[in-house]
């Protein structure tokens, strides 16, 4: 019977994809500007299954898209413009090398330009789509805001992205929606819940810069490029959520006092504005004047198929993280020159306090040392010369461990000079069987309310074993005497004594231990099932016993290593007691 001869690679799979050369001549683009639309679109390569099928055969490194994606790009009308933009570039070249000054200016002031409103809504259909996708941009604009200016990226990209990231800090003030912090290597980790999303995102130290070679800046600005048009239109629907003026501005009443010459003497008019408003010491103005109105308790009602239980779980949490979002309040705050202003004045705002500096820092001092009304100075040197009395002088640590325990932390251990706590992470969330530091079990205890006073339980155990060291010698000198004794009377008996009659004596009644019983029936019914498991059942649970017992043994070898640790502390500090008394 005849019939349609069936051709190699031409259904299935090898037609689901396209290489990247041909999707390139298919839309006529440069190999930067197809990777730039990529970019802006959201596309990218694609892994088959089966490669070499897909290669039609040939194992040769090549990159695949979906077809659909590249159907999808042709209707594109970014890329008539970047063709227009080709045609402006060689017309000005041209323009150049003739010398036609009036054709230049001309060609520059219809110089062809695009915008990506389009794409972002495109992207995201919904707000908490964005939303969602918010960590890298922020992490991108923030990472571009701290860039020096120089030729690797343009200075407007520079200066929009410090604009947006200021304006999106001072909304997370605003809202109070600031979670968790930490310090790390590579810079400071933020957490904020922003209408119930949570949006991480790094910020770098401030830092002078040195470009690596190995990074294509390229790459990067056409990221950012799209991470800023996604950022202005989300800070755009966040400031109207909370009736706050958008642009920013700053509230009336806060301009006022501020000193007028001080913004002259630190910016230029045209940069002044948004210094202001990066000291984040200052209230936004609201589009309406709020209203003082009196609270009204909100009737509760229960969601469907929740229980009373959980209803009062779901209201302490409430009530706990409305604890948390004051935890600063009433507290002012002064910052000395030697510790990072951003950082600390973002999160001291985002949670009721107060902050200011010294004003010939940066603007936005709201007010000097000499007020008698600052509760707690944050200095990061060994000793302070002049100390005001009633004030603490704290090291910056006590800012972010405090808002990470969700509670104002002792004083005591963050003093100047003092060796400080270990700086622990917020993200990491122990399970059982997970090894816990001794100081998360502290902290953890003071959160329930405990106080725990390990410090003057150690003192007392390090006075007990100085003082028991000597009893012990005296009692192993002792003790050996004795032993002495007690063998040789062994020897006397063991020689006198001959060969002993055997003696029946009275059986004693063995009670059974029902728990050891109860323990021994379920490990054999544990053994009996899993014999009768199909064998690919056995092997998954094998695995998850194996990877169990690895998660001990890790967390009993971190144990360990704390133990030893902790047994050198003691012993250089017993050295340390013993040379000072010599």
């Amino acid at each position: 019977m005849g019939g349609v001869e069936k051709k190699k690679y031409e259904r299935g799979a090898a037609t689901n994809y396209i290489t990247r050369n041909r999707a390139r001549k298919k839309l006529q683009l440069s190999l930067p500007d197809f990777r730039r639309l990529c970019i802006l679109k959201g596309i990218y390569p694609h892994e088959p299954k089966h490669k070499k099928k897909v290669n039609k055969g040939s194992t040769a490194p090549r990159t695949f898209y979906l077809l659909k994606d590249i159907k999808f790009l042709l209707h594109e009308p970014i890329v008539n413009k970047f063709r227009e933009y080709k045609v402006f570039v060689r017309k000005l070249r041209k323009a150049y090398g003739k010398s036609e000054w009036s054709t230049v200016d001309r060609l520059k002031d219809n110089k062809p330009t695009y915008k990506l409103d389009h794409i972002v809504k495109e992207r995201y259909p919904t707000f908490v789509d964005a939303l969602r996708d918010l960590d890298d941009a922020l992490s991108m604009c923030f990472l571009f805001s701290t860039f020096p200016r120089t030729g690797k990226c343009h200075v407007q990209t520079i200066q929009l992205c410090r604009r947006l990231t200021v304006e999106f800090l001072n909304y997370v003030i605003a809202s109070r929606s600031l979670r968790k912090v930490f310090l790390s290597i590579k810079g400071i980790y933020y957490q904020a819940e922003v209408l119930g999303q949570p949006v991480t995102w790094i910020t770098p130290y401030a830092f002078a810069h040195d470009h690596p070679t190995d990074v294509d800046y390229r790459v990067m600005a056409t990221f950012t490029e799209f991470y800023t048009t996604l950022l202005g239109f989300v800070n755009f629907r966040l400031y109207q959520s909370l009736n706050l003026l958008y642009p920013p501005k700053i509230d009336g009443q806060a301009d006022a006092e501020l000193k007028p010459a001080e913004g002259k003497e630190y910016a230029m008019d045209s940069e002044s504005y948004l210094e202001k408003l990066s000291a984040l010491s200052s209230n936004l103005a609201q589009v309406v004047a709020p209203t003082h109105e009196e609270e009204v308790e909100l009737d509760e009602f229960p969601v469907e198929g929740e229980t009373a239980a959980q209803m009062d779980a779901r209201k302490k949490e409430q009530e706990a993280l409305e604890k948390h979002k004051k935890l600063f309040e009433g507290l002012r705050f002064f910052l000395n020159r030697e510790v990072p202003r951003e950082p600390l004045a973002f999160v001291i705002r985002c949670f009721g306090g107060q902050v200011s500096w010294d004003k010939s820092l940066c603007i936005g001092a709201t007010y000097d040392v000499s007020d008698p009304s600052i509760t707690h100075q944050i200095v990061d040197r060994p000793q302070v010369q002049q100390q005001v009395v009633g004030r603490y002088y704290l090291q910056p640590q006590w800012v972010f461990d405090s808002v990470n325990a969700k509670l104002c932390l002792p004083v005591a251990d963050y003093f100047p000079g003092v060796l400080l706590p270990p700086h622990l992470s917020p993200f990491v969330t122990e399970q059982e069987g997970d090894y816990i530091p001794p100081e998360k079990l502290k902290l953890l205890a003071m959160q329930r309310g405990e106080e725990p006073d390990e410090e003057s339980e150690e003192e007392e155990e390090e006075e007990e074993e100085d003082n028991n060291d000597k009893e012990e010698e005296e009692e192993d000198e002792s003790e050996k005497e004795e032993e002495m004794k007690l063998k040789k009377l062994e020897e006397q008996k063991t020689q006198s004594t001959k060969a002993l009659p055997v003696t029946v004596t009275a059986g004693k009644v063995r009670l059974e231990d029902k728990q050891r019983l109860e323990q021994e029936q379920q490990s054999e019914e544990k053994r009996l099932a899993i014999m009768m498991m199909k064998k690919r059942e056995k092997y998954l649970y094998k695995k998850i016993m194996f990877g169990k017992k690895r998660k001990v043994r890790e967390a009993n070898k971190l144990a360990a290593k704390r133990k030893a640790h902790d047994a050198a502390v003691k012993e250089e500090k017993k050295k340390g007691k013993k040379a000072r008394r010599a």
